[in-house]
């Protein structure tokens, strides 16, 4: 049972992430690869403040989405220079800086041997200690991040949104301006990611450079990919197929030596299948 509770608490705090980054790429059409990045500095503001400072884990959160939020909005501002391939290409770059930072400002981050020791989540005499208790936190935040993502899609600024998609051109015309369209979801899509990271790092109460990488984006990416671009219902299926995946193949009696590495061969496989077959992904109403 332990055992589908962490699985449970990872498809959250992954779901969460999925939902974020499927609002700046299924619905408004950039192709963002610095997502692991945002999900980082969540993670890390989390950690810092809670072991160093001793903060509560609820404050940390909301500091830790204000601080993903501004640099997103400093990337966002270079990133609106870019348009298509070479907005991704930015973007893949600014990952690339975030995890040297991480891994380099060792008087902050600790560097590669990373902040061990985070305590769990609690409000006054209610604690989240507990991975039962953690999954139900974990569950509650994934709801309000869904809901406020389906309000969002569904409001006129939703509806702006998928225009720029649609004809980025066209929507100049009619006075919208679009570099802050695309600025603002960038923004709260940073924010969101954020939200995931508190998560994880109190969950995992260990974090390092490791897990904020590229891969971990492009993870991202390809669960919304898997998914459904521009379907919130997609993201959380594509989280919980693509972490639920590398448990299925335990099943297949793969030599430890080249499971890992096989793992990834099959991710890739279901992304060229889907890209020939149904580039919009299992829900989808966009395809790349």
């Amino acid at each position: 049972m332990e055992y589908l509770i962490h699985l449970a608490i990872l498809f959250a705090i992954y779901a969460i992430l999925s939902l974020g980054l499927n609002l700046v790429v299924g619905y408004t059409g950039l192709l963002s690869v610095t997502h692991a990045a945002f999900y980082g500095v969540g993670a890390y503001t989390t950690a810092i403040l809670l072991t160093r400072s001793g903060w509560n884990f609820f404050p940390a959160l909301i500091i830790g989405m204000i601080l993903s939020g501004i640099i997103a909005l400093l990337i966002g501002l270079v990133l609106s220079k870019f348009k298509e391939d070479y907005y991704a290409l930015a973007s893949l770059g600014f990952n690339i800086i975030v995890y040297s930072i991480l891994l380099n400002w060792q008087k902050l981050t600790r560097g590669p041997l990373g902040i061990p020791g985070i305590s769990r989540p609690s409000i006054g005499s209610l604690s989240f200690s507990e991975n039962w208790m953690f999954l139900l936190l974990a569950l509650i935040l994934l709801v309000i991040v869904y809901y406020l993502s389906r309000f969002l899609v569904r409001s006129s600024f939703g509806r702006v949104l998928k225009a720029i998609r649609e004809d980025e051109g066209a929507i100049k015309i009619f006075g919208y301006n679009v570099n802050v369209y695309k600025l603002t979801i960038f923004v709260i899509g940073a924010m969101l990611a954020a939200v995931a990271g508190s998560l994880f790092a109190t969950y995992i109460t260990f974090i390092d450079p490791s897990t904020f990488t590229i891969d971990e984006s492009i993870f991202v990416l390809a669960i919304i990919i898997l998914g459904g671009l521009a379907n919130l219902k997609g993201s959380i299926i594509g989280a919980l197929i693509l972490v639920l995946l590398p448990e299925a193949l335990r099943f297949l009696g793969l030599p430890n030596d080249i499971a890992a590495q096989m793992r990834q061969v099959i991710y890739g496989v279901i992304l060229i299948l889907l890209m020939l077959f149904r580039p919009q992904g299992m829900m989808g109403e966009y395809k790349l």
